[in-house]
């Protein structure tokens, strides 16, 4: 499995503050079933100060690190870019790590604040598209605004946006209301790839098999399984051809 969205990084946001904690959950990934994890730390301009700078030579320091540990885990790497008018000029900077392509476009993985959906967001969603980036929206189904109402995401699948759904949230991690969220996600066909968003080995573990369970039960097995490979292959292939 290939998992597209995961803080495995030591140091750098909220997920691991050291390398044997990385490793640990690395380890975990691995055990799952996940192959490919394409680490994603938080770029979220006045919290995270990351971006492809910053990203780059820390996933170097843990490939090594894995390597000398012989945990076979290909990592790759972009970043859960916050949504905010900071985006823009880094996006025109080339500071934006993006996950590869999709349809000739660039994915870039886009979070909204799990409070709201901030005015203006189709707008930036609109932005992007007009330079071929298509975003990725991650966790769709934890926002509050679509937790109360689904509908608020109608905007969005219209405008073509890929939609990350969290496992975790699939098999019941996150409440009842988020598992609803994602199932009915999962079930209009809207979700394009499930990934396990892990930060750590307790309440967010690098796990997708508990989420591709469900899955298989509301869509049958090849279309479940397109989520976690199919799918986010189609994506990163380009960051793992020739690295094999």
């Amino acid at each position: 499995m290939i998992d597209l969205h995961c803080h495995l990084l030591p140091g750098l946001d909220d997920g691991p503050d050291t390398l044997e904690e990385s490793l640990a959950l690395c380890r975990r990934a691995v055990e799952d079933g996940i192959t490919h994890s394409v680490v994603t730390p938080h770029v979220h301009p006045g919290r995270y100060a990351n971006d492809a700078r910053n990203i780059a030579p820390a996933v170097a320091l843990l490939r090594e690190a894995l390597a000398a540990e012989d945990i076979p885990l290909a990592l790759g790497f972009s970043g859960e870019v916050r949504i905010s008018p900071e985006i823009l000029p880094m996006v025109q900077s080339g500071l934006v790590p993006f996950h590869g392509e999709w349809e000739g476009r660039r994915v870039m993985l886009l979070e909204f604040p799990h409070s709201h959906l901030p005015p203006g967001s189709d707008k930036l969603v609109r932005w992007l598209l007009q330079r071929d980036i298509i975003p990725l929206i991650a966790h769709p189904e934890r926002n509050k605004d679509v937790m109360r109402d689904l509908a608020r995401l109608h905007e969005f699948v219209q405008l073509g946006c890929l939609f990350q759904v969290t496992a975790g949230a699939l098999a019941g991690r996150f409440g009842e209301v988020a598992e609803q969220r994602a199932r009915e996600i999962v079930t209009a066909g809207w979700a394009t790839v499930l990934a396990s968003d892990a930060h750590n080995l307790g309440a967010r573990p690098p796990v997708l098999s508990e989420g591709l369970a469900v899955a298989v039960d509301l869509l049958g097995e090849p279309a479940a399984r397109a989520l976690v490979q199919e799918n986010p292959w189609r994506i990163v292939a380009s960051q793992f051809r020739g690295a094999e």
